[in-house]
C-alpha cells in the first residue's frame, strides 16, 4: 500500500511539476543554432532552406522599405474585422442554442452539418457572390471563426451545473441576471478555448484567401516570393504570421486571466 501511494505521489509530482520560462527560450535558441549551423555547413541549399540569420536580415530589409508594413496593415484589417464579426455571431448563437430547447433543435443540427465543410472551398462562391474585394475575404474569415466559437460556447453553456441555475431561478432571478451571474461565468473557460481555436483558424483562412484573391497582404506576399523562389523573403513572411499568431494567443490568454481569475 505504501509503495502504491509513493508511485501515485511520484507520478502526480511529475505531472504537476513546472519549469521556468527560460527553459522554453533556451530550447528555441537551440533549434535556431542547429538550423544555422546546418545551413552554414552547406548541408542544405539556401534556395530550399535559408539560414535564420539570412531570414532575419531579409525581414529587416522588408520592414525598412515598408513592404511588411503595407502587407501587415491589409492583413490585420481583414483578420480583426472577420474575427470580431465571427466571434460576436458565434457567441450569440452558442448562447441562444445552449439556453433554448427550441433553438437547440433548430440551430444545432444546422451548425453541426455545416461545420465539416472546408471553409476555404467556399471562397470561390463568396467571390462570385460578394466580389473579389475585402468583403469576400472578411466573410470567409468570419465564417471560419464562427463555428469553433459557437460550438464551444454551446458546450460551455450545456456543461453549467443545473443546480446553480435552479438556485438562481428559485430566487426569481431574471433571464438576463441568470445569464450574467451564472451561465456566462461558468461557460467562459470553454468560450475562450473556442476563441483560441478560432484565432488559429482565422490565420489559416486569411493566408489562403490572400493567396487566392488579393494583391496586398501577408499571404499574397508569401505567394509572390514563392513564385520568384526568393525563399528568405518567403520565410520572413512566415515569421510575421507566426509572430501574429503568438501575439493573438498571448492576448487571449491575458484576457482569459482577467475574465476568469478563479481558473488560474
Amino acid at each position: 500500500m505504501a509503495k502504491q501511494e509513493y508511485l501515485v505521489r511520484n507520478r502526480m509530482t511529475h505531472w504537476q511539476k513546472s519549469y521556468p520560462h527560460w527553459v522554453s527560450v533556451i530550447s528555441i535558441i537551440g533549434v535556431l543554432l542547429v538550423w544555422e549551423l546546418i545551413c552554414r555547413a552547406g548541408f542544405v541549399s539556401s534556395l530550399f532552406l535559408p539560414a535564420p540569420s539570412q531570414i532575419i536580415a531579409s525581414l529587416f530589409v522588408m520592414i525598412g522599405d515598408g513592404e511588411i508594413g503595407i502587407s501587415l496593415a491589409a492583413s490585420m484589417y481583414r483578420i480583426l474585422v472577420g474575427f470580431a464579426i465571427g466571434s460576436i455571431i458565434g457567441l450569440a448563437v452558442g448562447l441562444v442554442t445552449g439556453t433554448s430547447a427550441l433553438a437547440d433543435k433548430i440551430g444545432n443540427p444546422i451548425v453541426n452539418a455545416l461545420y465539416p465543410i472546408p471553409k476555404i472551398a467556399l471562397l470561390p462562391l463568396f467571390i462570385l457572390w460578394l466580389g473579389i474585394g475585402e468583403l469576400s475575404k472578411v466573410t470567409i474569415i468570419a465564417m471560419g471563426v464562427f463555428f469553433p466559437v459557437a460550438m464551444n460556447t454551446y458546450s460551455g453553456v450545456k456543461n453549467v451545473d443545473t443546480l446553480l441555475i435552479k438556485v438562481a431561478v428559485s430566487f426569481n432571478a431574471s433571464w438576463w441576471k441568470t445569464m450574467k451571474s451564472v451561465v456566462l461565468p461558468n461557460a467562459l473557460p470553454m468560450i475562450f478555448a473556442g476563441l483560441r481555436l478560432a484565432a488559429g483558424t482565422s490565420l489559416l483562412l486569411l493566408v489562403a484567401a490572400e493567396m487566392i484573391a488579393a494583391q496586398v497582404g501577408i499571404g499574397a506576399l508569401i505567394l509572390h516570393y514563392g513564385d520568384l523562389m526568393i525563399t528568405d523573403r518567403l520565410m520572413a513572411g512566415v515569421i510575421v504570421l507566426s509572430l501574429l499568431g503568438l501575439i493573438f494567443n498571448l492576448l487571449l490568454q491575458w484576457l482569459e486571466r482577467k475574465a476568469v481569475p478563479w481558473k488560474n
